[in-house]
């Protein structure tokens, strides 16, 4: 039971790292976006090909299978800046359906559906981060967890995160106040398919072996339930999200009751809490605390009135 309470939270970190890319992409910028398991692909891949066919350190494949699903975000993002809602979901879907396609298909790189097996566990100094004894690989993962949930918060505080909630509320208007909404928005896929292909690499280090079959579109559907479940917008809350709907797609595992409940059940299970909550709290679990503008203005009115009395 410990053990498998481990891999619950070590995979719950991993669709963290999923869920906060996604909440770059569709929390802060509203853009609809279903391809988290593209990125995730390209991120594992990359870690699995490096390290098997070219001999390459674990740690040195992170940062690139980040970028290249950086890269991937920014081939998505440029041709699909006119769409919006429901036509930027299917775009978004059907781009991550091809990179699974393409790995599925291209044999000499990726061996097709047999997968890639024999990835070496990762070393640090000399020892072995073995995923099989998991208290090493789950400190591993909530590091890195930890490490972009106050990069990323960082980022959404800073002016380009300033841009993106304002593209979310209104583009047109942010338009009008001179934000270069095509950069803000390629830039938001970039930086969420970034994550996602890191969450891809470690995910690759854990599990040893990577097939097509494991980066499915029911993957980005899951993400996205995370993000909406725990609260767009909200770092630590699309985190809640992952723990919880973690919880739920093993809740019968948990129970003991994984023989006699059908496969589908994980799909049930998220198409209800997606209408749940978008009927009775479509502001998330937590939600997102948004910034008083008003106290802002007033203070500065009271500010000047009060300097208007001194002179």
């Amino acid at each position: 039971m410990i053990n498998f309470l481990l891999l619950i939270l070590i995979y719950t970190g991993l669709y963290a790292l999923l869920a906060l890319g996604q909440n770059i992409i569709t929390g802060f910028t509203g853009l609809l976006s279903l391809c988290a398991a593209g990125f995730f692909a390209i991120g594992s891949y990359t870690t699995a090909i490096l390290t098997v066919n070219y001999g390459w350190s674990f740690w040195f494949t992170i940062p690139l299978a980040g970028v290249l699903a950086a890269l991937a975000g920014a081939l998505i993002g440029l041709p699909t800046l006119r769409l919006k809602g429901d036509y930027l979901a299917i775009a978004t879907l059907g781009f991550g359906e091809i990179i699974r396609n393409v790995i599925l298909n291209w044999d000499s790189l990726t061996r097709g559906p047999m997968g890639i097996n024999g990835i070496p566990m990762p070393t640090i100094f000399g020892m072995v981060i073995n995923p099989y004894r998991k208290w090493g690989y789950l400190t591993l993962v909530w590091i890195f967890v930890i490490v972009f949930y106050f990069l990323l918060k960082r980022l959404t505080r800073s002016r380009m995160g300033r841009a993106l909630e304002a593209i979310k509320e209104d583009e047109i208007a942010a338009y009008s106040m001179g934000i270069n909404t095509t950069k803000y928005k390629v830039w938001a896929f970039m930086v969420g398919a970034f994550v996602a292909g890191c969450a891809g690499s470690l995910q690759a280090g854990f599990t040893l072996s990577v097939t097509p079959n494991t980066y499915t579109f029911m993957v980005s559907v899951m993400v996205l339930c995370m993000v909406v479940l725990g609260g767009m917008g909200n770092h630590l809350a699309v985190i809640l999200g992952a723990l919880i709907i973690q919880l739920a797609a093993e809740f019968p595992r948990l129970l003991g009751l994984s023989s006699t409940v059908p496969p589908q059940f994980k799909q049930i299970v998220f198409g209800l809490i997606l209408v749940i909550m978008m009927i009775y709290r479509p502001q998330g679990i937590v939600g997102r605390k948004k910034v008083n503008y008003d106290k802002f203005v007033g203070n500065e009115t009271r500010r000047v009135a009060k300097k208007s009395e001194v002179n």
